[in-house]
């Protein structure tokens, strides 16, 4: 099969205006997170990178076109995101582009709009323990995932999260005060492959975390189609089905 074409989108503002946050990725969480796809990999995949900045975000029709999955990463900037790039990324999704969408990107644009609900969560930034309990352990996703994985520190998320119910639960995260989540959903929509992966506040090293970087590389494995070409489900009529009359035995 040919390499995956992934873009790496990230909306880059934290590690420009916040000191703390540019000492864990100096060269933003994007090109953290595109690394440890190549990590993982190698040569069956082409990784570019995309940020919010850039003309059009840096996710044009040419670009899309050209990318089997989108990872998506935002927080602080969803509302600068332009609609008719969320449109473009919507249709694309729709017509099979694979999405990964990371941590806070749970209420960006694309995701609420293909999700069609609010997306909310309960959260705490108080340098929890994160336990990251696998649940479907023969889920493509999970291979070769510890159980569980463990990040020392990271940003709470608890339920209730108003997503509809997932199609494939792969991961339940835990948390020192109790809480639970769901950090690793997936959903079809469309011809497209979406998985919701919890993990990676920006105040924490989490993008720098081996497992966790292998289940990201892992998701962008399970979220390409294996269509032969990119277009968009069809509503079709047809003529009602004349099949041949069975003629029963001769009495």
């Amino acid at each position: 099969m040919d390499q995956i074409r992934v873009t790496v989108w990230g909306e880059n503002r934290h590690e420009r205006t916040e000191e703390h946050v540019a000492k864990l990725y100096p060269d933003g969480m994007h090109e953290t997170i595109a690394a440890g796809i190549r990590e993982h990999l190698g040569d069956a995949a082409v990784v570019r990178t995309a940020t919010l900045d850039e003309p059009e975000h840096g996710l044009t029709e040419q670009v899309l076109a050209g990318t089997d999955v989108l990872t998506w990463w935002g927080h602080a900037a969803h509302g600068e995101v332009a609609d008719e790039v969320v449109e473009r990324v919507h249709r694309h999704v729709l017509s099979g582009m694979g999405l990964v969408v990371l941590h806070s990107g749970h209420w960006s644009k694309i995701f609420t709009k293909l999700m069609g609900t609010t997306c909310t969560l309960r959260w705490r930034n108080e340098h929890d323990r994160e336990l990251i309990w696998t649940v479907d352990p023969t889920h493509p996703i999970a291979r070769g995932v510890p159980h569980p994985i463990v990040l020392p520190e990271d940003e709470m998320y608890g339920e209730y999260f108003d997503v509809p119910p997932p199609d494939e639960l792969v991961f339940i995260s835990s948390f020192s005060g109790g809480e639970v989540f769901r950090s690793g959903c997936t959903w079809r929509r469309g011809h497209g492959r979406i998985f919701y992966f919890k993990p990676g506040d920006q105040d924490y090293p989490v993008y720098h975390h081996p497992d966790i970087r292998r289940v990201i590389a892992n998701g962008v494995r399970w979220a390409r189609t294996d269509r032969p070409r990119r277009e968009p489900p069809e509503l079709r009529r047809y003529d009602t089905f004349s099949a041949p009359t069975h003629q029963g035995p001769a009495a």
